[in-house]
């Protein structure tokens, strides 16, 4: 066993003997932050050899270029135990390479040193050269904010080429002679428009997500004067939480929306009949509900649903969106629900807070 005034200089050996070893770039400094030893890694890093380095200050390395004013007040404050720095971030202008961005992790260190009273102040600073990193994340993030221009771009003209063909629908049920031909084409208008909407939507979020609330609103106000010729007979109003969907989910759930909102008014209300159809969506975490309600004529008497509810399109849109398809009477009229796994336990009434449109 050592005689203990032989442990110091033997923990103050193999700490010296870490710090060469490592095969990252690490100094270790005094308090006067001369560097009493210094790894192979950080030789090479920076292109010094041993003589340039030990024993000499850290700001006189090389040619002068670690001696800037944001170092020395960085590993002042620490030395002092003023302050903690993990990780800091500093630039320093290399006389070959040219400005390199640095991540300095410094710890500031009490050696009990036997010839040192008050005990001696030791700093193990690593020294990491992040610039070729940084400059790859600079590319990466200018290639994104590229991608989301054109996407932008490209969300517009689908946008702006979808309404030329709705335009060109709507032409062409004016001159039409059927009737049945007039409300196909009409109908197939409204789709193309419904698609349409979430380009708009698209175009304008960031985030290349839905405010799927923000969009049904647009949607059913499109709908509304597109096929409701009196407004004050019959209301179609919507509202959602704020929840973002993606765009795949949208399209679908703006088709069926649109589906369930041309059959309401289609069969829901003969004659003069007046009402209401109300949309909401809401959303629990991954789980959401989407809800198509009316009070209109409602189901025939033995529970079969109106004749043209487009029962087909809607499963079939429901099971893209890994959903379930209820329907029930709404006493009166019809509730159309779309479930997607436990969302059926959110909100069952979809009337409060309308959004009217």
């Amino acid at each position: 066993m050592l005689p203990e005034l032989q442990l110091p200089a033997v923990a103050l050996s193999l700490a010296l003997a870490v710090v060469a070893s490592s095969t990252a770039p690490l100094l270790m400094l005094d308090g006067e932050c001369r560097i009493i030893a210094a790894s192979s890694s950080f030789q090479q890093a920076f292109g010094l050899t041993t003589g340039e380095i030990l024993g000499r200050s850290i700001y006189a390395l090389g040619d002068g270029e670690w001696d800037v004013p944001r170092l020395r007040s960085l590993l002042g404050n620490i030395i002092s135990g003023a302050a903690e720095v993990p990780a800091y971030e500093i630039d320093l202008m290399m006389p070959v390479r040219g400005k390199r961005r640095l991540v300095l992790n410094a710890q500031r260190l009490i050696y009990s040193d036997i010839d040192a009273a008050p005990p001696a102040v030791r700093l193990l600073l690593a020294v990491a050269d992040v610039t070729d990193v940084r400059q790859t994340e600079l590319v990466h993030r200018e290639l994104m904010r590229e991608k989301a221009l054109l996407l932008e771009e490209i969300h517009h003209r689908v946008a702006n080429s979808l309404q030329i063909i709705a335009s060109v629908l709507m032409q062409s049920a004016r001159q039409v002679g059927s009737d049945e031909a007039r409300a196909h084409i009409r109908d197939a208008h409204v789709r193309v428009m419904a698609i349409a909407d979430v380009e708009r939507q698209l175009a304008e979020s960031p985030s290349q997500g839905v405010d799927v609330g923000v969009y049904l609103i647009q949607l059913c106000a499109s709908l509304a004067a597109s096929m409701i010729d009196n407004h004050d007979r019959i209301r179609l109003v919507a509202r959602g939480d704020g929840s973002i969907v993606t765009a795949n989910q949208s399209i679908s759930i703006g088709l069926i929306v649109t589906e369930l909102v041309i059959n309401a008014l289609k069969h829901g209300f003969p004659g003069q009949r007046s009402g209401d159809i109300a949309v909401h969506f809401a959303s629990d975490g991954k789980d959401w509900k989407l809800t198509i309600s009316d009070n209109g004529v409602g189901m025939a008497t033995d529970g079969t649903p109106v004749p043209g509810l487009g029962t087909n399109i809607v499963t079939a849109l429901a099971r893209h969106l890994d959903a379930d398809v209820i329907m029930a009477d709404n006493h009166p009229g019809v509730i159309v629900t779309i479930c997607h796994d436990d969302a059926a336990e959110l909100a069952n009434n979809a009337r409060d807070a309308e959004v009217i449109v």
